[in-house]
């Protein structure tokens, strides 16, 4: 098995009473990231009895189990002889993914962190913008709040830091750049990461059918817009968005 780290990766993990985590890393990378999103694809493609909900972080695929039902060692014999039947950093992803084009103003005062995050990774402005741009990044997690993905991995200009100090609040649909990725908001929040950009598409709808818009594993690329046209976008609950399956 093609591990991007040293043994003893991956690690099957007790969490609590009825849960247990696959690791595949200790930090990420697309490998990794990679193995979490198909293996937890397989473990609800498998249906295993006694498993109740599966989810993956950055780098790891998370079970809950009933232990009265499925015990630990039976578990966790079922998950290393999983884990064993290929290599999970080189798997396919999972099937079902769509290409999210989501329109976004960069900079202005919808997002006034633009230019100290293009000075950080040495652009101008106009630079950063295409380069954010062009970059088609993963939904590596979904994680923080409802709805919130992380996206990645951003070219390694944009292996930036986070801010030494915390920004109080940035609104729902702030798109934030650090270390290679962007969090989009979901919700206001605080955050240390640099606010380069702002959407209008609802991530998080507790109403609809599907309340999270994004699923771990798809494609988005930002589209650069105007702050007018964004505006009139906001009645749409995807503000504009538009997806598309991934063969």
């Amino acid at each position: 098995m093609t591990q991007p780290l040293s043994d003893p990766m991956p690690q099957i993990v007790t969490a609590g009473v009825d849960g247990m985590l696959v690791r595949f890393a200790d930090r990420l990378s697309e490998p990794a990231n990679r193995a979490a999103l198909a293996f937890r694809a397989a473990v609800e493609s498998l249906g295993w009895d006694g498993v109740e909900e599966t989810s993956s972080t950055l780098v790891s695929t998370f079970l809950r189990f009933d232990p009265l039902h499925l015990s630990h060692d039976d578990l966790r014999a079922q998950l290393a002889t999983l884990l064993k039947s290929q290599d999970w950093y080189a798997a396919d992803l999972p099937q079902g993914r769509r290409l999210w084009r989501i329109p976004a103003v960069f900079g202005t005062d919808m997002a006034p962190q633009l230019e100290q995050a293009a000075q950080a990774a040495g652009m101008t402005e106009s630079e950063a913008i295409a380069s954010l741009t062009r970059a088609r990044v993963r939904v590596q997690s979904i994680g923080f709040a409802p709805g919130q993905p992380y996206l990645g991995e951003l070219p390694e200009a944009w292996d930036i830091s986070r801010q030494s100090t915390i920004t109080p609040r940035v609104p729902a649909g702030a798109v934030a750049v650090a270390i290679r990725q962007f969090v989009v908001f979901s919700r206001p929040s605080p955050t240390g990461w640099l606010h380069v950009a702002q959407i209008s598409a609802q991530l998080f709808r507790p109403e609809a059918d599907t309340p999270f818009l994004l699923r771990p594993g798809d494609d988005v690329q930002f589209i650069a817009t105007e702050p007018g046209a964004l505006e009139q976008m906001r009645s749409d609950p995807q503000g504009g968005a538009t997806s598309e399956a991934i063969e």
